[in-house]
């Protein structure tokens, strides 16, 4: 039976060691509650870190946690002081945590670092690997393990692999300050799925993944090593019967069932009636905003001076990395703040802010939010927030409002709430003044909404579909792409091209016998290539023919001399090995005075890009432009050219990084079926990289071998990885003895 295997940097379980006894707790965050139900079904495990290095443990430690983690479906991966320090306080959270929150000037770039980093996530990646079976489900969380997946992969490429990234993940032009960018991606790219919170964080990735690897990205797929790997957005939810339950509960709970907290919210909300809380939750991090809620919340006062002595801002701020000094000093600087304000405006009888720095358990967690008429959320950037959507599950009357940052993921699925831009002051007091007048009538119309949706889409709803989604995934390649040349299909082809009598090659060029060239002109074939091709068309009974969408002058200066049929702009000219050139379509180009100002302008538009004028086409070429900028243009350009030519014999064919227009009756099927109709081939193999050479393979009979270059959809019986791997095949053709086996040796 398959299983599931979660991977995230620390385990559901927490241990604490006191005088050599071992305490174990079971988390309830949000991830852990999130995959409950994935962990708990059938014989799945949960592989993490046990939050115990290798120095707190002896022997008897380290059975006694092992035993635990046994009875929880767990196993711990080992760390050392070293690896902890390195890894987790190093890498992780002094560079990708301050580098995906935009806080560049915390980001730290130490080669030592990043080589722990690599080495635990290679532990992490073993662990699993150790236990995983063909066909078993892999989910990797989060930005400490990011390079999990691949080195999964490269040892088992059986397993199906998904990816969650938990923070944000930031702009192109901030990841690509990272040292080891190219590493990081292409561990993550060996996921089948990689989620996010919001689109916003997808569009980022595929940016990041168009510009600096320059893989092909179509909608939502990344095509990358043969596969296709998807990238979808999967906005986490929170345990919304557990906070909504609580709230209800907290409003009939007897007096002496009542926290000390709770007791003084109440004593509060009866000597000041008039006066309305004004809640902000958070971990002390600077992502979080703190100081500026602050700073904001001093402007609101001075702003609005009739609300002095009638509003409280309640603020719980729980301790983290606490070792970090970047930590330590926003909590000197929270500190410092709260003590001038308070100051600074408080009375006998008020002081402007309650200030609280430590965990809070989960009752009186529910209290503030239950008791707190605003909630006041400004991260400065914050993958999600699930605080926001447990605030809005406490509110058990239906009313309350939400103040929100629209850095926040949480901004994107919670549109009634108030968005703020966290850094203007002016917007977060005009905000709040809104918030404390807001009717109770709007209160609960946005309230309403609001808990509709986070109720409906909760953690393991979040958990259900991204399960889903990984778990739809696992047959795409067989449903997008053909089936992927391996070693058998190439002894059958080989067999079958040795025991025929008259064999026929159908070959590409740009893209399939030579790589891409930003310059067309640089790509003229080599020497080891012509020595290929020599060698196929030496025996009699081989016809090779190259068919192409380059121009008749350009093919005849490279082949004229060759044995070769070569067939040119796209089906325009044919010349048989020995014969003249014959024209396969009477057709006309008076057509390119009108277009060629079209594309020119299109070509001042897009730096990098440029007009390639063949006889009988134009090709508006834009590999060298900005990969973002010119996917717009090249839409805007298809558009264009496609209104003007609705009524004339001309197409617009997309290749690869390359728009050509021509006449729409001319076209490599056609070209082909001429060939076709002339010799009767009992072998026939026919390769191309793009959708021009569709039209070749859809005319060709269900015998043919047909290969596409590149993992897309295509009419093509069987695809190759890339070019590199073109000539291997050609090579084993044209072997004059055996056509061997031997291709990928």
């Amino acid at each position: 039976m398959n299983k599931t295997i979660i991977v995230s940097n620390r385990l559901p379980v927490s241990f604490k060691i006191d005088n050599q006894h071992l305490h174990a707790e079971t988390s309830i965050g949000g991830l852990a509650t999130g995959m409950k139900s994935v962990h708990s079904e059938g014989n799945g495990i949960w592989i993490g870190w046990s939050g115990l290095t290798e120095e707190q443990l002896n022997e008897k430690l380290t059975e006694e946690v092992d035993q635990a983690l046994k009875k929880e479906k767990c196993i711990t991966v080992s760390l050392n002081e070293n690896d902890v320090e390195n890894f987790y306080y190093g890498f992780s959270n002094r560079t990708l945590w301050p580098m995906f929150h935009y806080f560049m000037e915390y980001t730290e770039f130490e080669l030592d670092q990043w080589n722990s980093y690599k080495e635990v996530n290679q532990k992490f990646a073993d662990a699993v690997l150790e236990h995983a079976n063909d066909g078993d489900t892999i989910w990797v969380h989060d930005y400490q393990l990011m390079l999990v997946p691949q080195m999964i992969r490269d040892r088992n490429p059986n397993l199906t692999i998904g990816f969650f990234l938990h923070i944000p993940y930031p702009s192109y032009e901030i990841f690509r300050t990272f040292p080891w960018r190219e590493e990081l991606l292409a561990g993550i790219l060996g996921a089948n799925l990689i989620g996010f919170h919001t689109y916003d964080y997808v569009r980022h990735f595929l940016s990041s993944v168009k510009r600096i690897t320059g893989l092909e990205t179509k909608f939502n797929d990344v095509l990358y090593n043969g596969r296709i790997v998807k990238v979808d957005s999967f906005p986490m939810g929170i345990d919304y019967d557990r906070f909504h339950e609580a709230a209800l509960e907290h409003k009939t709970r007897p007096e002496d069932k009542k926290s000390d907290l709770m007791l003084k919210l109440e004593e509060h909300s009866q000597h000041f009636s008039d006066n309305k809380l004004i809640l902000s939750i958070d971990r002390m991090d600077y992502t979080k905003g703190i100081p500026n809620r602050i700073r904001a919340f001093e402007y609101f006062l001075n702003k609005y001076p009739e609300y002095k002595e009638r509003v409280r801002l309640v603020m719980l701020a729980v301790p983290s990395r606490s070792n970090v000094p970047q930590y330590q000093k926003l909590k000197s600087e929270t500190d410092e703040l709260v003590g001038r304000i308070n100051g600074k405006f408080a009375t006998v009888n008020w002081t402007p802010i309650w200030y609280f720095y430590r965990s809070m358990p989960f009752e009186d967690l529910v209290d503030l939010y239950a008791s707190s008429h605003v909630a006041l959320i400004t991260p400065i950037r914050d993958g999600m927030n699930l605080v926001a959507k447990e605030y809005i599950a406490s509110r058990a009357n239906h009313d309350g409002v939400l103040v929100l940052s629209e850095m926040a993921g949480a901004a994107k699925e919670m549109h009634e709430a108030l968005l703020i831009n966290p850094n203007n002051f002016e917007q977060i007091a005009d905000t709040l003044k809104q918030a404390l007048e807001m009717p109770h009538a709007e209160q609960h119309v946005r309230i309403k909404e609001l808990k509709k949706r986070i109720s409906r889409y909760n953690v393991e709803k979040w958990a259900e579909e991204f399960m889903k989604a990984l778990e739809s995934g696992k047959n795409t390649p067989d449903m997008l792409v053909s089936k992927k040349l391996d070693e058998n299909i190439i002894n059958d082809m080989t067999d079958s091209c040795s025991n025929s009598k008259k064999r026929l090659f159908l070959l590409d060029y740009d893209g399939t016998l030579v790589g891409f060239k930003n310059n067309p002109e640089a790509a003229m074939p080599d020497d080891d290539l012509y020595d290929i091709l020599d060698r196929l068309a030496a025996n009699e009974n081989n016809e090779v023919a190259i068919i192409s969408g380059r121009d008749r002058n350009t093919l005849e200066k490279w082949f004229s001399h060759k044995n070769y049929t070569l067939i040119t702009d796209h089906g325009v000219w044919l010349r048989k090995k020995s014969k003249d050139w014959e024209a396969i379509e009477r057709i006309k180009s008076d057509w390119k005075d009108k277009i060629r100002p079209i594309i020119e302008t299109f070509v001042d538009r897009t730096p990098g890009s440029f007009l390639e004028e063949k006889n009988y086409s134009l090709a508006w070429h834009y590999r060298k432009s900005d990969s973002e900028l010119a996917v717009i243009r090249a839409r805007e350009l298809g558009l264009v050219l496609t209104s003007l030519i609705s009524n004339n014999s001309l197409a617009v064919l997309e290749g690869n990084k390359v728009l050509e227009i021509k006449n729409s009756n001319v076209n490599k099927g056609r070209a082909t079926a001429k060939l076709l109709a002339a010799e009767d081939y009992d072998f026939i193999f026919a390769i191309g990289d793009d959708w021009t050479d569709e039209y070749m393979f859809e005319e060709l009979p269900q015998s043919a071998y047909t290969v596409k270059v590149g993992a897309q959809k295509t009419q093509a019986r069987y695809y190759i990885k890339d070019n590199n791997d073109v000539r291997k095949i050609l090579e084993g053709f044209a072997k004059k003895e055996k056509y061997g086996s031997e291709l990928y040796n």
